[in-house]
């Protein structure tokens, strides 16, 4: 299974699809929506994590990674799923959430009840002499990274949520652990592999306060021993299997590190998540801030990690959209003037650079983020946080709502709109969060009346048929025009020139004299009337071309 030219779907099990009548999405639900899924025509599913859990951060805090959650359903319900996906040609990339369990997986039990073999699993930590917490790192949740442990007086780490404890990688007996879990799912069948927060997994044996000004995550995050343990996961599981596809998130990465991890010949991962892009509406860095979305800035590091990646031999994800992220369509397009033309041209961006592109559900209908009028409609932990510590900053409750309304998780996490219905067509019953919009987005309406999902179905087309686009070559095109993201992909002796327009009005671009001496032949346009290729090309709102040249 070569990956470049390979599409992956996600699915958020929780919101997909609800066959019993809880409220809440699971496997079965899965099982009956996968000719919808078969129709696109992609060829692997990373399902967010479905193993029994408390659910405290929905689903990334495990209890138990050898079981399905009985909300999710049945081992026997993941067997069918395998198998009927299997018959159209659609493999399985599962969650690896391994940085952390969740405080009642049976380890942390254990270790509270005193069992020193499973107090080394994770990093249990006395107090300073003074009292202070063992360091000063803060929660990626917010507050502090230490919770007490039991009524020992000691305290175990948290980079997240306080009831998901860091698992200690330096011990050999955790990684052991852990890649019996890869190894226990690939003997179900399961050939792609997505671990989650992979990269902070590299903390030191000794853990020491942050120096004053300088955040705590640099202490852990991205550190040379992650690539280490990759090399052993990697020789100890998946590598064994030639299929294999597998996926590093990496928190704050750099380029070398990541053209590192996915080198072929460093035997680590097939490619990495990476998030830099999608930090461009971050005012001054910070995620809870409002503000229009930077496009120089997301040129710039759109073409960085295109050639940086390229040039080490290293492989990106490509991807807008994930269950952690809003829609993209309200941050870079827009879902109210120009949805269809936004949402094509945001996918033509992204499907047509270098790199194996996932595709979040939703996306292909133009799913857009809910309309929300109060905060009792969140049900993310992280954004709760967040309104409150706006409002602690001196923000006004409409202030750090609005704020909250463009960058809570729960954006990405509505149901997915089958339907016109009040539910969607996702449940008869109350769902766990709420749509807003399925009257004007849903999957009946889309099939029956829209052009997204066959626009979608012609770039996975063109990725799995033109070699120029799964292994083509990038260069920067028109890298100072403020409106248009240009760029070429070369192979052999094809060029293909990919011009989108990322505002709703129209604009003109000059093409170098090089490339406008040759002919050239659109391989897809999201508009009807098609401009002919020449010196002088002008886009409509929201426009994406994409022409191959003969030379």
């Amino acid at each position: 299974m070569s990956f470049q030219d390979k599409v992956i779907y996600q699915i958020y099990p929780k919101s997909f699809y609800d066959s019993n009548g809880d409220g809440i999405g699971d496997l079965r639900g899965i099982i009956q929506k996968i000719p919808y899924i078969a129709k696109l025509n992609i060829d692997m599913i990373w399902f967010n994590p479905f193993f029994v859990s408390p659910q405290n951060d929905n689903g990334y805090d495990i209890a138990d990674y050898y079981k399905v959650d009985p909300t999710f359903g049945t081992m026997a319900d993941f067997e069918e799923l395998a198998a009927k996906l299997k018959e159209h040609h659609i493999s399985i990339m599962l969650d690896m959430v391994l940085n952390h369990t969740s405080t009642a997986h049976e380890w942390f039990q254990k270790a509270l009840a005193g069992d020193k073999k499973y107090q080394a699993f994770y990093y249990i930590r006395d107090p300073k002499p003074n009292g202070d917490l063992p360091t000063n790192w803060e929660s990626k949740f917010g507050g502090p990274a230490w919770a007490k442990f039991g009524n020992t007086g000691k305290y175990y780490l948290h980079l997240y949520d306080p009831t998901q404890a860091d698992l200690d990688w330096h011990n050999p007996e955790v990684r052991q652990e852990l890649f019996k879990v890869i190894n226990f799912w690939r003997a179900k069948g399961v050939q792609g592999f997505r671990f989650d927060v992979i990269n902070v997994t590299g903390k030191g044996t000794e853990l020491v306060d942050a120096p004053a000004n300088v955040a705590s995550k640099t202490l852990y995050t991205d550190t040379p021993i992650v690539q280490d343990y990759l090399k052993e996961m990697n020789r100890a599981s998946f590598g064994k299997d030639p299929d294999a596809i597998t996926v590093g998130e990496m928190s704050s990465t750099s380029i070398p590190n990541s053209v590192q991890y996915t080198l072929p010949a460093n035997h680590e991962l097939t490619m990495v998540f990476t998030f830099h892009h999608l930090k461009v509406d971050y005012a001054n860095g910070e995620k809870w801030t409002k503000t229009p979305f930077d496009f120089m800035k997301l040129k710039e590091i759109l073409t960085e990690w295109q050639l940086g990646m390229a040039k080490g031999g290293g492989w990106n994800a490509l991807f807008w959209n994930n269950h952690d992220q809003p829609r993209a369509i309200n941050r870079f397009g827009d879902p109210v003037h120009y949805r269809a033309k936004s949402a094509e041209m945001l996918a033509t961006t992204m499907h047509l650079l270098r790199g194996t592109p996932y595709i979040y559900m939703g996306e292909e209908i133009g799913m857009s983020d809910p309309d929300y009028q109060s905060m009792n409609d969140y049900v993310d932990i992280e954004c709760k946080n967040a309104y409150k510590e706006l409002l602690s900053a001196g923000k006004t409750p409409a202030e750090a709502f609005e704020i909250v309304k463009t960058k809570s998780r729960d954006n990405s996490r509505t149901p997915m709109q089958w339907d016109s219905s009040e539910y969607a067509g996702f449940s008869k019953h109350k769902p766990w969060l709420m749509p807003t919009n399925q009257a004007e987005v849903n999957v009946a309406d889309e099939l029956a009346h829209g052009e997204i999902f066959t626009y979608y179905q012609k770039l996975i087309s063109l990725r799995k048929t033109q070699p120029i686009i799964s292994v083509g070559d990038f260069k920067p095109l028109l890298e100072t025009d403020r409106q248009v993201f240009a760029y070429l992909r070369k192979y052999k002796d094809q060029t293909l020139v990919v011009l989108n327009n990322f505002y709703g009005e129209s604009t003109s671009v000059q093409l170098p004299s090089d490339l406008s001496a040759h002919t050239g032949k659109i391989l897809i346009s999201n508009y009807h009337e098609q401009p002919i290729f020449s010196q002088e090309i002008t886009l409509k709102p929201y426009q994406s071309i994409a022409f191959l040249l003969n030379h």
